[in-house]
């Protein structure tokens, strides 16, 4: 496994420190960020997931923790919006250039409006994809919102 992505040459450029941690990815996982924070030993609302998805037909990018659900009214909302809804898994790989289960807010092909959960932001520092199955980058999240210069809302259905 490659620990050089496009996601990570984009931190690297941006001058963040983080660090990178690789996983055994279990393609059969359930939820798949669950399964990382699992395998690398770190509580699931630290271990954040890359959620591509449409408001009013555009494309956007939401990083929620991995063991809450986006609300579509909220993501909506973030973005004034009117409707939202989940990106199709093969329209999400061609919009960002990466594979389902590889998808890393950083480095995407495109950039597209980001939203991270407002919650995250409480945690000194999180775990996002690397652009890679298996991949994990460590940061701090206003890191993280800094380079993806990230709106930071409340995105995450009610528990």
């Amino acid at each position: 496994m490659s620990k050089t992505t496009r996601a990570t040459q984009a931190l690297a450029k941006a001058g963040v420190a983080f660090t990178v941690h690789t996983y055994d990815y279990d393609p059969n996982a359930e939820r798949i960020g669950l399964q990382a924070a699992e395998a690398i030993g770190e509580e699931p609302h630290r271990v954040l997931k890359t959620l591509m998805a449409e408001v009013d037909g555009k494309p956007v990018c939401v990083v929620v923790p991995s063991d809450r659900e986006v609300s579509m009214k909220k993501l909506a909302a973030a973005f004034s919006g009117k409707s939202a809804a989940m990106m199709k898994p093969a329209n999400a790989e061609k919009a960002t250039g990466y594979v389902v289960g590889g998808i890393s807010p950083f480095g995407q092909k495109k950039t597209v409006p980001t939203a991270i959960e407002a919650a995250a932001m409480d945690e000194p520092l999180v775990y996002m994809n690397g652009g890679q199955r298996g991949l994990q980058v460590r940061l701090s999240p206003s890191d993280a919102k800094t380079v993806l210069a990230a709106i930071v809302a409340s995105v995450v259905a009610e528990a």
